[in-house]
């Protein structure tokens, strides 16, 4: 005989961006929904994404673009609940978006836009939430779940654990909801810092803190073997190296570690170029600027703190006079140019780090519902389960997507795909921007490449190019 689901009564831990989403989803679905929220005030992570704009999702999509132990396990949830569903969801809760190069923010430019709106639809929908609620236990007691909190004992017909992770402390990610997993027989892959900066040993690169340049970031092995690689703008800082291409590749490093290896971050400062194409280069240069100083001969291509740095590191007096530079010196510096080599120590702690990795091993996961194989009417979503993204808004895509299969099957049974549902999918529609419009079919679309036989993570593979738009008018979400 099939479950009756009407009227059902459910208990959500956590306030998060995939809580907030279960809940609606679930509430929507007839289900009545009470969210219990440690914190003073629901939602405080979503004001930290986006550097405050919060970047709610992304319109390009790639297989590459997450990481579990369990490949692939992501994948059933967001095409129920793609990116063109989350446009559609925050449109219905009233908020405009902007696409600036697959990138989705609110137009407000605004987090704080996008949290307002899932606490105005949590409201609408009936969902109550109770907040500076500390869970003591849970457990499942015959046909009904029970929460022990410092504020009284709440009851449900289902129990959707979404805690978060350990990182951003501050923002109440403090790691409790590992351990209410394991109250349930949850195994958890160890929970490790993801995009984050990462310390690196010496003393020469950091004379160059604060320096910004774009650059191909490796980690690699001490065998040699690339683990991961990304390029864009790399930030030089005086304990080792930050910026969007050292985050995406963190969570490499951070295993590695893990494991007691040694680990390499190799920096190319010049990734459009060559080994034969930098050597052309710097004869170049040399003829030039003959008169020069070494130092000054770099200058022309980087700042003067990294040339310092760089020709430190190849061992030239920075004082020669360019045009005395031997072929054997030029050879060395381009060697260093492209393969600056660095040890990485440790990662930042989690208090630094956007996410994690690791969490709930999702091999005891349903895919398509985020319900529990060993417990059913439990669900777990969101950065608590062992799914990392990479930077861009995918992070985010993962919590409305879990959150809205959570919510859809522990109310109603079944996970709709959500478009085809949806009274706002017909008529949403996304603005260009000012960036957006100024770089949309002029700047290539970023696509991740995997090769899972190296191992190797990048950034930098084949792209495709947006299309243009008139300054002005609104473009239908793709």
């Amino acid at each position: 005989m099939a479950e009756n689901f009407r009227g059902r009564k459910g208990i959500i831990i956590g306030g998060g961006a995939s809580g907030l989403m279960a809940a609606i989803t679930a509430a929507e679905q007839g289900a009545a929904v009470t969210v219990i929220e440690h914190t003073a005030r629901p939602g405080k992570k979503i004001l930290s994404t986006g550097n405050g704009k919060c970047n709610l999702t992304n319109l390009y999509m790639d297989p590459s673009f997450y990481r579990s132990d369990e490949k692939g396990f992501w994948g059933t949830a967001i095409r129920n609940f793609p990116p063109k569903a989350a446009v559609a969801f925050f449109r219905n809760l009233g908020v405009l978006t902007m696409d600036r190069g697959g990138y989705v923010y609110p137009m407000s430019g605004q987090a704080q836009t996008v949290l307002d709106a899932l606490l105005r639809g949590a409201k609408r929908a009936g969902v109550k939430i109770v907040t500076g609620c500390e869970v003591e236990k849970a457990g499942r007691k015959k046909e009904h779940f029970e929460v022990t909190t410092n504020l009284g004992t709440f009851t449900g017909d289902f129990l959707i654990l979404a805690c978060g992770s350990k990182a951003a402390k501050a923002t109440g990610s403090d790691g409790s909801g590992y351990e209410l997993a394991k109250q349930f027989g949850h195994r958890i892959i160890k929970p490790l810092p993801a995009l984050v900066q990462l310390r690196c040993e010496g003393d020469l690169l950091p004379k160059a803190s604060g320096v910004r340049v774009d650059a191909l970031v490796s980690i690699q092995t001490a065998d040699g073997k690339t683990a991961a690689k990304d390029r864009g703008e790399l930030q030089i800082t005086d304990y080792g190296i930050s910026g969007i291409p050292v985050f995406q590749v963190s969570r490499y490093a951070a295993k590695l570690l893990d494991q007691k290896k040694k680990v390499l971050a190799s920096l190319n400062f010049l990734p459009d170029l060559d080994e034969t194409k930098v050597r052309y280069l710097l004869r170049e240069q040399r003829e030039v600027l003959s008169g020069e100083t070494a130092e000054d001969f770099l200058s022309g291509i980087f700042n003067k703190k990294l040339a310092s740095v760089l020709l430190k590191a190849a061992k030239i007096q920075t004082d020669k006079k360019a045009g005395l530079l031997t072929s054997e010196e030029l050879e060395r510096l381009g060697a260093t140019i492209r393969e600056f080599k660095i040890p990485v120590k440790e990662t930042n702690p989690f208090e630094q780090a956007q996410i994690c990795t690791g969490g709930v091993d999702t091999a005891e996961i349903e895919a398509e519902t985020m319900q529990s194989k060993r417990v059913p009417g439990l669900y777990i979503v969101g950065e608590l389960l062992d799914v990392d993204g990479i930077c861009g808004g995918y992070n985010l895509q993962w919590a409305w997507s879990s959150g809205y299969a959570a919510g859809c099957h522990a109310a109603a049974g079944i996970v709709p795909g959500y478009l085809k549902n949806s009274r706002a999918a017909g008529k949403t529609m996304t603005f260009s921007g000012a960036e957006g419009n100024r770089t949309q079919g002029k700047q290539e679309r970023k696509k991740h490449t995997y090769d899972p036989d190296q191992s190797a993570h990048t950034s930098r593979g084949p792209r495709g190019r947006g299309h243009k738009e008139k300054g002005g008018k609104t473009s239908k979400s793709r």
